[in-house]
């Protein structure tokens, strides 16, 4: 099967109350890994692309290794999208790449702009048959390129749900990532967030079965934070968001979840646990190696918390 966009994914998982897992990826073993999880766990997968992905391993190395992926998987249904594309000229790029979904993020600029910029993308993507998210309100944290407003400041910039009504009316766009208080990067918060599940039931009762995204979604596991710091890392103070909280959202209108920190997370504790250990070691592979079955054991667990195991078939 040739890759897929989010149309499909979606409809099911707002029907059926779980998320789409849409997964960063950066080089091969982190693709592996993902990808070795949902064909374990016959379940539906968004892989994104960002920026610095693109600059770090070019657009050329990341759609061959996707195009791979989606050979030796018929039957898993897999969505290439941009992450958090900045400017037009970026989405249409990639829409003439062959991404199946991008995301213009306009969440910076001031309402009527953020209306004027997603429009322009959306016409053009759905011209060619791409779909198109957008993002309203301003998340915390740092990640890649992507900077929010300060911790403090992030429950006072929450997605307004009547300006999200008339955004999506205004642009045609398909799917909307929303403030609801998460926050990029591994330092997210000082202690566990309490997520604004009022302002995802308002747009919910505002634009039914509209599909939402939640971004800044990482958890920054335990397990992997004390690995990391056992084996001369330094993360004492990162904190993401609770499990049971990205699980409520999944059954509401929260249809994809973006995980990017816990990826990379599991990626370094393995490698570094192995260093540690074996100190002699200078075979990438046999440190890359296990870095990549971390990261399938940590994505088969995700796929359970957002619902979506076992249910890939109904997104074909």
């Amino acid at each position: 099967m040739a890759l897929v966009d989010t149309k499909k994914m979606f409809q099911m998982a707002y029907q059926n109350g779980y998320a789409i897992g849409a997964f960063n990826v950066n080089n091969m073993e982190i693709t592996q890994g993902i990808v070795s999880a949902v064909a374990k766990e016959k379940a539906p997968l968004i892989l994104q692309i960002s920026r610095g992905a693109r600059s770090y391993a070019s657009m050329s190395y990341l759609k061959a290794i996707i195009d791979v992926a989606v050979a030796e998987n018929p039957d898993i249904p897999i969505c290439m999208h941009l992450d958090h594309g900045d400017t037009f000229e970026t989405c249409r790029q990639c829409v003439d790449d062959g991404f199946t979904s991008v995301m213009i993020d306009g969440s910076h600029l001031d309402f009527e702009d953020n209306i004027k910029l997603t429009k322009q993308v959306v016409d053009y993507a759905h011209d060619k048959g791409v779909v198109v998210e957008a993002e309203l309100g301003k998340l915390g944290g740092i990640e890649e390129d992507v900077v929010g407003v300060s911790h403090d400041e992030v429950m006072s910039h929450l997605t307004n749900p009547d300006q999200a009504e008339e955004f999506i009316e205004k642009t045609g766009v398909d799917s909307l990532a929303v403030a609801i208080g998460t926050s990029h990067g591994a330092y997210k918060f000082k202690t566990a967030p309490k997520l604004a599940f009022d302002v995802v039931e308002d747009i919910q009762k505002r634009v039914p079965n509209y599909p939402l995204v939640m971004h800044g979604s990482s958890s920054v596991l335990k397990e992997f934070k004390d690995l990391i710091n056992k084996y001369g890392g330094d993360m004492p103070d990162a904190c993401g968001v609770p499990e049971d909280a990205i699980t409520d959202a999944s059954k509401m209108a929260v249809c994809k979840v973006n995980i990017d920190t816990d990826l990379r997370m599991a990626l370094t504790a393995k490698i570094r646990q192995v260093f540690a250990e074996k100190p002699a070691e200078f075979d990438p592979r046999k440190y890359l190696g296990p870095a990549r079955d971390a990261i399938e054991a940590m994505v088969v667990h995700k796929l359970k918390v957002l619902g979506c195991t076992g249910k890939a078939a109904e997104c074909l």
